[in-house]
């Protein structure tokens, strides 16, 4: 097997779990790691790591979205519970 993954061009070479794993962590970091996430996604050489950067990419906005919402009807809610009041 890592023979074969030695033949691969490196655009296609899969990354091991630990990459994955490192990735994960190191596009949780608050600024450099949305960046570094910005970088992947765009122009990383190896096709995986794209891809991957691009999922977390669509992860962390569909997150934001739901968090926005979940404070406009939280906000909405509290304000509807003052007018009752």
């Amino acid at each position: 097997m890592q023979d074969e993954r030695n033949n691969l061009p490196y655009e296609l070479r899969p990354l091991s779990p630990w990459h994955y794993f490192g990735l994960d962590i190191l596009y949780t970091i608050p600024i450099i790691g949305f960046i570094i996430l910005i970088c992947h996604a765009i122009g990383a050489a190896n096709v995986n790591k794209r891809n991957f950067a691009r999922s977390f990419f669509c992860a962390f906005v569909i997150m934001l979205i739901l968090v926005f919402i979940m404070y406009v009807t939280g906000a909405s809610a509290n304000v509807l519970q003052r007018l009752i009041r």
